[in-house]
């Protein structure tokens, strides 16, 4: 069995380090890299789609990062307790005809005993910014 350090239960110093560790993930925009950081049968309910798996995830993550490019994001804690931790985020992207966005969630984190995420449900919104209304520019 693998482990993915911190583990819970979580303090607040493990939670802010398993939060950051997620950014940096995520911000590689690697699906394969990315997943790792779940269980084998993690479900993730993600705006509208429901997944289930690894494979999953990653033919998802795949799609997203095929449309939200130059994807930037930031997570905060919000709270923790034993094996769960919730954040609320934000990141920016643009699409294919250039437009950019800014996409604002909340999401609650379950964890398995050896530090996998087992459960991801995620509410995000997409609000319609200017290039020069960016916060998450290449030298921020």
């Amino acid at each position: 069995m693998t482990q993915r350090p911190p583990l819970p239960p979580f303090d607040e110093s493990s939670a802010r380090a398993k939060v950051q560790a997620a950014e940096d993930a995520w911000n590689s925009r690697d699906p394969e890299r990315v997943a790792l950081a779940y269980t084998e049968d993690c479900v993730w309910r993600n705006r509208h789609e429901f997944i289930t798996g690894r494979e999953e995830i990653r033919a998802f993550l795949r799609h997203k990062w095929e449309k939200e490019r130059d994807y930037r994001l930031r997570k905060e804690l919000w709270s923790w307790s034993g094996n769960r931790i919730s954040v609320c985020f934000r990141y920016e992207w643009h699409d294919a005809d250039g437009q950019w966005w800014r996409s604002y969630g909340n999401e609650q984190w379950e964890f398995a005993p050896d530090g996998l995420m087992q459960r991801r449900e995620a509410s995000i919104n997409d609000v319609p910014i200017t290039a020069d209304q960016r916060e998450f520019t290449p030298e921020a």
